[in-house]
């Protein structure tokens, strides 16, 4: 066992959508469907707990991939601060998760839920296959984003507005600038904003660098309607119940 913790890791590289690979991602979808099932029949304290587990749960994962970092001494200034828009979003959930803020809601559900549903088809774990560490937490971590977000919709009953898809666009590129100016500083490469990721990746199919950065804004925005769609169409039902009823 003590192989899959270490950082000079020997065993077999992380296999895209090998066994491993697929039962984490019916583990979430069979999650994502039980939250649906039961949203009901949640009261106000079960819902509190489970906001503070979830919360919790986000915290230790990710303090775990810093511990586990230093221990292997691999952690650095450009490679291990919570830059990427991922981990924003993990430590942004946490705060969503205990204080129900909706305006960080807003945004988060479309960057976390376009964001980690990517890195979970195409996991940023590198040589570290399953069951190693480091392809666990990644996986783990971004199945608990999307879960959060997902949880904060269907249990809490928050949702997003058309409005939500371009406040998240303002923000998302506001961030962006900043952290090209600390990749800039540090020699770091975050978000990918000064090159492409090393592993295979939907970047790949974009171009060259900055090119791929201004399609990625498309790509962005189309993701961000797509995820809207449902609350577009539900509120296009509701619509027609109205009128069929005046």
């Amino acid at each position: 066992m003590q192989g899959y913790f270490d950082a000079d890791y020997s065993g077999p590289a992380f296999e895209l959508f090998g066994t491993g690979h697929l039962l984490f991602l019916g583990a979430l979808v069979a999650v994502i469907l039980f939250l649906f099932r039961g949203r009901r029949t949640w009261n106000d304290d079960a819902r509190r707990r489970g906001r503070l587990g979830l919360a919790a749960a986000i915290v230790i994962v990710e303090l775990s991939w810093h511990a586990w970092a230093l221990s292997q001494g691999i952690w650095s200034l450009q490679l291990s601060l919570p830059l990427h828009a991922c981990s924003v979003g993990l430590w942004t959930s946490v705060y969503i998760l205990l204080t129900r803020n909706y305006r960080a809601y807003e945004i988060i559900f479309f960057i976390g839920i376009a964001g980690a549903t990517q890195a979970l088809l195409t996991p940023n774990a590198g040589d570290y296959g399953l069951p190693h560490f480091r392809a666990v937490q990644t996986m783990t971590s971004h199945s608990l984003l999307v879960i959060a977000m997902i949880w904060m919709t269907v249990i809490e009953g928050l949702r997003p507005t058309w409005k939500s898809i371009w406040r998240t666009m303002v923000a998302a590129n506001l961030y962006m600038v900043f952290v090209t100016a600390v990749n800039v500083l540090l020699g770091s490469n975050y978000m990918y904003t000064l090159a492409k990721p090393p592993e295979a990746s939907i970047i790949d199919v974009m171009g060259p660098w900055p090119w791929y950065i201004f399609y990625a804004e498309f790509l962005a925005l189309a993701l961000f309607t797509l995820l809207y769609l449902p609350f577009a169409l539900a509120d296009r039902q509701a619509d027609r119940r109205v009128a069929d009823t005046a």
